[in-house]
């Protein structure tokens, strides 16, 4: 099995809806770190299992100094994040959302 590994920092802001009272209901940013995971059995006709541009392409164009709640159709917590930025690659089975020093969420696919 072959498995890359992309790490990017993008700087975006959110605000939550969530069920009780927060801060995190008030639009803030982050500098976010995306650390994207991708495996294969066999690698393209390139050598490779994805291109990091095309990771990199794909995510941090599409976030980066955005507002999240304007482009992403959910709840931009740092969970669903994870969920979405691994829907957008083929290979990928892993996707770290750190969106601070001590806040990491994971999304692995079974």
């Amino acid at each position: 099995m072959y498995t890359v590994i992309k790490r990017m920092e993008i700087s975006a802001s959110h605000r939550l809806s969530l069920s009780y009272p927060s801060k995190c209901e008030n639009l803030h940013g982050h500098n976010w770190i995306i650390t994207v995971y991708c495996q294969a059995r066999t690698l393209n006709a390139d050598g490779m299992v994805v291109d990091f541009t095309l990771i990199k392409e794909k995510i941090k164009k599409a976030l980066d100094h955005q507002n999240l709640n304007d482009i992403l159709p959910f709840n931009p917590t740092a969970e669903n994040i994870a969920k979405w930025v691994c829907d957008q690659i083929p290979t990928c089975v892993r996707v770290e959302v750190q969106e601070s020093e001590s806040n990491r969420a994971i999304y692995e696919k079974d």
